[in-house]
């Protein structure tokens, strides 16, 4: 217990360790102030979905409660109000809710710059966060990913940033957000890939617990990603939520209150379990990244993941870690994917 209040408390500093470290891999001099250049402005997208038939009739079916007809979309840049985010990326959701604010999706783009500060065409990482309202880990990674050379786009979730609507239902439709956020990872991908600057020939998706679980079931539906990062996350996504502590325990006690539980509860994230869909995912550009000692997302279940996939010990990361102290490998975990996106390895300066 000491130790994970320790860690809680920390946190603020492993934040800046890691920005740190991403700093001082590319000496930026103050960036140039090209914010304006995007904003206002729109571009023309459209999906390139492609699930094809599965042999397997549950996942076939579990794509068909996906999957989506594909059309033209337009993507248009708005000016963010966070200091360190260059441009909003917002298009439409390809599985709407109902919900305006909701069916808006919402990138905050973190742009790749040189070491002169401006910026440059490179590989792209959809990021996809936390459960946490603040969506600190997220924005850690993809600013980190920036400062390291990536395009980074921090995906923000139905219900959270500027996706909340005029209250919090993140609860209360749980559920449908789970597969809009599915279908809206997915489309990502295509909004990204004629973006300014953007090398729409290698794109990545990154994810984090909650963010991990979204991003194996939508790199799933038709494996178009070039290379897929999950971290801390797994699969059985119901045992996950009624034998994890801490985060998992607090959802579940506000499932429950919100009158999802038992049967209901499980039907219902049995239609994006991502190891129903596992097996379409490519073995050899998918890494995991489990704690050892992790009780919100038990290695059990990131193991059952990493078995679906067909994972080889090399991509299937087991660190020392925790769920919270799981941060502590944030740096090294920055610079082996964006090693990997660009298939160069990080100079850093003495």
């Amino acid at each position: 217990m000491l130790m994970y209040i320790w860690i809680r408390s920390q946190r603020f500093l492993v934040f800046i360790a890691v920005l740190v470290a991403a700093d001082v891999a590319l000496a930026h001099t103050p960036r140039v102030n090209d914010k304006a250049d995007l904003v206002g402005k729109s571009f023309s997208a459209k999906d390139t979905l492609k699930p094809g038939e599965d042999p397997n009739q549950d996942a076939q079916q579990c794509l068909d409660g996906l999957c989506w007809t594909p059309v033209p979309f337009q993507v248009d840049c708005e000016k963010s109000d966070r200091p360190k985010c260059d441009a909003l990326v917002r298009f439409p959701s390809p599985k709407p809710s109902g919900f305006e604010a909701v069916d808006r999706v919402a990138m905050e783009w973190y742009h790749a710059r040189d070491p002169e500060g401006d910026w440059i065409k490179a590989p792209a990482m959809i990021v996809i966060h936390e459960s946490g309202s603040g969506m600190d880990v997220g924005r850690t990674i993809a600013y980190a990913l920036s400062r390291t050379g990536v395009h980074a786009f921090l995906l923000q979730l139905p219900g959270y940033g500027e996706r909340r609507g005029e209250r919090d239902m993140k609860v209360d439709h749980f559920l449908q957000f789970g597969r809009q956020g599915i279908a809206d990872a997915r489309r990502a991908r295509d909004a990204v890939v004629g973006l300014p600057k953007v090398d729409g020939e290698c794109i990545g998706l990154q994810g984090t617990s909650l963010g991990g679980f979204i991003g194996a079931t939508s790199a799933a539906l038709d494996d178009v990603y070039d290379h897929v990062f999950l971290m801390l996350a797994g699969g059985q996504l119901y045992e996950v939520l009624q034998t994890g502590q801490r985060d998992a325990a607090q959802i579940r006690t506000r499932l429950a209150e919100a009158g999802l539980s038992g049967e209901v509860l499980r039907k219902g994230l049995f239609s994006f379990e991502p190891t129903r869909l596992a097996h379409r995912l490519s073995a050899q550009k998918t890494w995991l990244f489990s704690g050892k000692f992790d009780t919100v997302v038990k290695l059990r279940y990131a193991q059952a993941l990493s078995e679906k996939i067909g994972l080889e010990e090399e991509h299937h990361v087991i660190m020392a870690c925790d769920h919270y102290s799981g941060i502590l490998q944030l740096p090294q975990l920055i610079f082996r994917m964006r090693e990997t996106l660009t298939g160069e390895p990080l100079e850093i300066d003495e």
